[in-house]
Parts: structure tokens; sequence; C-alpha cells
């Protein structure tokens, strides 16, 4: 009975494809082969292997090293660059807010209308005009 039966494989097949798509995501810098270990629950030996093979940037005789050190740099770097992007937007955002009570004010208070109306004629040029 136990002769008709077929062995399971116990090592994962993975698709060129998927391969070569790991190692473009390491080129481009997105992910580092430790997040794509985590990412993807490959081994960090195999990624290695297929960036030797698939690599575009790789010649033949050099090694690819990466610290894990380096990645967590450049994430905290990355996650520095956000908060000071964030605080940047967030004060133009309030310069933006300010500068449209002013424009409110000038309005309601001195009659003023400083956005552009669409609906008035186009101006003659340095002519008078009368009120």
């Amino acid at each position: 009975m136990r002769a008709n039966l077929k062995t399971i494989r116990k090592q994962r097949v993975y698709s060129e494809d998927f391969k070569r798509q790991l190692v473009s995501d390491f080129e481009s810098g997105k992910f580092s082969v430790p997040q794509l270990e985590k990412l993807h629950k490959v081994s960090n030996a195999s990624i290695y292997k297929w960036i030797y093979k698939y690599s575009t940037f790789n010649e033949k005789g050099f090694r690819v090293v990466e610290m894990k050190e380096s990645s967590n740099k450049k994430m905290k770097d990355l996650e520095q660059r956000i908060k000071d992007l964030e605080q940047v937007v967030g004060q133009k955002q309030i310069k933006i807010d300010y500068l449209e009570k002013m424009i409110d004010i000038a309005k309601d208070e001195l009659d003023i209308d400083i956005k552009k109306n669409y609906n008035t004629p186009q101006s003659g040029g340095s002519k008078t005009t009368k009120k």
C-alpha cells in the first residue's frame, strides 16, 4: 500500500518570475535582504543565490554583502525624512489657512476682493475707470 503513494516534496519551488521580482526589489532599494526574507519567508541564502544568478549589476567574482545595521539605518533615515516632510506640510497648511483668513478679512472689512473673479471683464489697459 505504501509503495503506491508519491513522496511529497518538502522543498518549496519558486518560479523564475518570482525570483527575478525579488532581485529587482532588492536592486531598486525598496527592500533589504532581511526584509525580503521576513516578507516572503524565504531563506536569505536562497535570496543571495538568486541575486548572484539574476542580478543585472552583479559581476562574476564579486560578493554582495549587506549589513543589517545599514538597512536599519536606512529605515530610520527614511522615517526621519517623513517626519521632516510632514512638519513642512503642516507649516505650509498653517500659512495657507492664515492667508485665506486674511483674504476673507480684506473682503469683509475693507471691501477688497483679492480672489480672482472670472465674471469681471478684462482690463482695458491704463485707462481710468469710472466707479
